[in-house]
């Protein structure tokens, strides 16, 4: 009896630890272009979304800028980056560099 407890106890925290990971969400992804690095470990890019008029249809441009953390430092203006939603890091900070796609020419 006490084995069928035992392992039951560890079924359940194991479906708490898959819980946990689910409660996080998913966590959204944006590609952008590095506008400004003149912070330490942090950049500013600006991240660009398409839209369609609500009335006329016409496909329109919106832009976005975005500070995001960058802990080594690595980019630089003109790079394409990866960002990723991260939890608060400072006031206005919620993303983080992910990976450098392209650097700048």
């Amino acid at each position: 009896m006490r084995a069928v407890a035992d392992e039951t106890a560890s079924q359940q925290a194991s479906e708490q630890d898959g819980a946990a990971g689910a409660d996080r969400g998913f966590r959204k992804v944006r590609e952008g272009l590095v506008v400004s690095d003149k912070m330490t470990k942090t950049v500013v890019v600006a991240v660009e979304d398409r839209v369609q008029h609500p009335l006329y249809g016409k496909t329109i441009r919106r832009t976005k800028k975005i500070k995001a953390h960058d802990e080594h430092g690595t980019t630089g203006v003109g790079d394409r980056v990866l960002l990723m939603e991260t939890r608060p890091l400072s006031a206005t900070k919620r993303w983080r560099v992910v990976q450098v796609l392209e650097k700048a020419k």
